[in-house]
């Protein structure tokens, strides 16, 4: 069994405004042995001193579509499974030299994906997933046009994020079969979307009686609903309807947020997806009629920040880009540092991400038991953030599990 020891290690968490004292962290297999500021190298220990620079938990991102390999979702459908598959495995591998050791997948990947990784057949972080998202029809994984009524040809595809269904009975079987296949949580689309052709932002997506169905299944199986939620409205019903994770939120109010902190939600702002589809979506293949909805949204995600800070509603790290915008996912950082302390934004990506990956303890933290995902940062992060993003390239070392990924 292998061991490593870092010494003079500042550890950094998101738990305090500054990084603490000089510790000394046994690695010892896949976990974290010991951490203390008087813990010495075991024998025949690899010792790391990270003396003038900061120790942190692996970074967690907790929005992502890892088979979302171009910017057009209704293009990406219709590629063969064998593309997508060697395409998501290159996504993997960026963003986990990124330094995110774990990611949560909302609507696409596969249980597969999951096995291959954990395995060891391919680099990535680890995945934890919701299977195909659920949508009604005309919602936002429906990306037939207005006057196609027929069957989606390729809602089976690896390519394809989501699966429609309508009606109570449709989305318990729905969820149901999601759960079966290795979905650790359900995710739906409860408002329109900026991809898709016939949702306005506005629009509701399912009935309450179709979300409660769809909370209810997520409970029995042990997990919970997340949802793709932009305005106020939507917002407000999900929460009562009992959904948990509540992705976006750009147009939520401060009575709203404090009613979701209250019944203990989760939000996950994507904010840099915006920034990137307004530059670059329309010459990805996102049509125009898409691109314009985004200001409706984009304009409003800094203000949400500081709403949902005020109301105490906590935030996971999200970034939710697709195709060859994935490349800018560390940036979220740097938007948010804008609005909130850094010690907030870096909580975003340990502890409260490892919360909605329900492996509060295991990653996220850097403590005794926990997985041995750890970074390696040139500098401090909680004074600087960009240290965070450039590809990696202030990130020397990145363990995985106890394994060095890049040293």
């Amino acid at each position: 069994m292998s061991t490593t020891f870092f010494s003079n290690a500042r550890i950094v968490d998101g738990t305090a405004a500054e990084p603490s004292e000089p510790q000394g962290v046994v690695v010892e297999g896949g976990r974290i042995k010991e951490v203390s500021p008087t813990a010495k190298a075991p024998s025949g220990a690899t010792v790391i001193d990270v003396a003038g620079k900061t120790l942190m938990p692996g970074l967690i991102d907790a929005h992502v579509h890892v088979v979302a390999v171009e910017a057009s979702l209704g293009r990406n459908a219709t590629l063969p499974d064998s593309l997508i598959m060697a395409r998501s495995i290159k996504l993997m591998g960026e963003m986990l030299d990124r330094g995110f050791t774990t990611v949560r997948d909302v609507g696409g990947a596969d249980h597969g994906q999951v096995l291959a990784t954990e395995q060891g057949y391919v680099r990535g972080p680890r995945l934890v997933i919701s299977g195909k998202a659920l949508s009604q029809s005309g919602g936002h994984c429906d990306f037939r046009g207005p006057f196609d009524n027929a069957p989606s040809q390729f809602e089976g595809r690896l390519g394809a994020l989501g699966r429609l269904c309508d009606g109570v009975p449709e989305v318990r079987r729905a969820a149901r079969q999601e759960i079966k296949a290795g979905a650790r949580f359900i995710k739906i689309m409860a408002n329109g979307g900026v991809a898709s052709p016939t949702d306005p932002i506005h629009f509701l997506g399912f009935s309450r009686e179709e979300i409660t169905a769809a909370v209810e299944e997520a409970r029995n199986a042990g997990g919970y609903v997340s949802a793709h939620l932009y305005t106020d409205e939507g917002i407000r019903r999900a929460v009562e309807c009992g959904v948990h994770s509540l992705e976006h939120c750009n147009l939520i109010t401060l009575e709203t947020a404090r009613f979701a902190a209250e019944q203990g939600a989760v939000a996950v702002p994507t904010l840099v997806t915006y920034d990137k589809l307004s530059e670059e979506g329309e010459a990805l293949g996102i049509g125009a009629e898409a691109v314009g909805k985004v200001d409706d949204v984009r304009l409003k995600g800094m203000e949400s920040l500081s709403i949902m800070a005020e109301a105490g509603l906590p935030m996971a790290y999200g970034s939710d880009l697709l195709g060859p915008m994935h490349r800018h996912q560390s940036e979220e950082f740097v938007i948010r540092g804008r609005v909130l302390p850094a010690q907030q934004v870096i909580a975003s990506a340990t502890y409260i991400a490892a919360r909605l990956c329900r492996l509060e303890g295991q990653i996220g933290v850097v403590a005794e038991g926990a997985f041995a995902d750890l970074i390696v940062v040139d500098g401090n992060p909680l004074a600087d953030l960009s240290l965070l993003t450039g590809q990696g390239r202030s990130i020397p070392l990145i363990m995985k599990a106890g394994a060095f990924l890049k040293k």
